[in-house]
């Protein structure tokens, strides 16, 4: 678990959001580090069975991270592994599972901002195993810095707040929040998220784009059970991420109802 000691004040500061207006953002010439969309299934694979070289501590982070190395040849150089069965850790509930979850629940929304995260045996123990993102920095180091795109910038802090009060996510903080040279957004750590019935920055939501208020909207109960289930922890856990989703949308479509849906519901 990546940090940074004044990752609340950063949070705070590059997570402004800009007003809501008819505008065009500026063309940058940064690359995308989400390399892996569109080929979700190959990463996927790749990182369930390619042959490790070696791994290596990562040096930081409570959950004691490790990297990785991927023979050369396959689609991922590297991963971060995390062997960390369900347990309590310095007051909090920790799990390996909560990682490959969070992914999972990506792919179900096509949010497209966690890296591909599988489950496999390392060394042998499970763990979760997450694609290795290079060209990027951590929020906590973005300082002051104006995003080159704005309302782009803007899409994706609301999309971040709605998916982290989606699966309790109590711990995110600009010290797992990753950006690319192009300005995307990349989520990372989410091991101790799903492990309480909360609802994390539901005070900040304001508006969604649609795309992503209709996908969260959507959720059903039989397709979680089938897909997420397997990765949660306790009987009721996916009726609560319900109902914390219906908290979500209740909030929404009540912002809509008092501005507009044209201020609250974005392209």
């Amino acid at each position: 678990m990546v940090r940074s000691l004044a990752a609340g004040a950063t949070l705070v500061l590059c997570l402004a959001v800009p007003p809501l207006a008819a505008a065009e953002d500026a063309p940058t010439s940064g690359v995308s580090a989400r390399f892996w969309i569109g080929r979700w299934s190959d990463y996927e694979d790749c990182l369930r069975t390619a042959p490790i070289d070696r791994i290596e501590d990562v040096g930081q982070g409570v959950t004691k991270p490790r990297r990785a190395f991927f023979r050369p040849g396959g689609v991922a150089a590297s991963a971060i592994v995390k062997v960390l069965p369900r347990k309590r850790m310095k007051g909090f509930w920790e799990s390996y599972q909560a990682e490959v979850a969070a992914y999972v629940l990506d792919r179900i929304l096509r949010l497209d901002m966690v890296p591909v995260t599988v489950e496999r045996r390392i060394e042998g123990d499970l763990a979760s195993v997450q694609l290795w993102i290079d060209r990027t920095r951590l929020l906590s180091d973005v300082g002051a810095e104006v995003p080159p795109r704005p309302y782009e910038w803007a899409r994706q802090v609301r999309r971040q707040r709605v998916f982290d009060a989606l699966i309790a996510n109590i711990d995110r903080n600009a010290g797992n929040m990753l950006v690319d040279e192009d300005w995307n957004m990349i989520l990372i750590d989410h091991s101790r998220a799903f492990m309480k019935n909360e609802t994390p920055f539901l005070d900040e939501i304001s508006a969604v784009d649609r795309p992503l208020y209709e996908a969260v909207k959507a959720l059903d109960e039989a397709t979680l059970d089938e897909q997420l289930k397997p990765w949660l922890f306790g009987k009721g856990s996916v009726k609560d991420l319900l109902k914390r989703r219906d908290k979500i949308v209740e909030k929404l479509e009540k912002l809509a109802r008092e501005r507009g849906e044209a201020a609250v519901f974005t392209p």
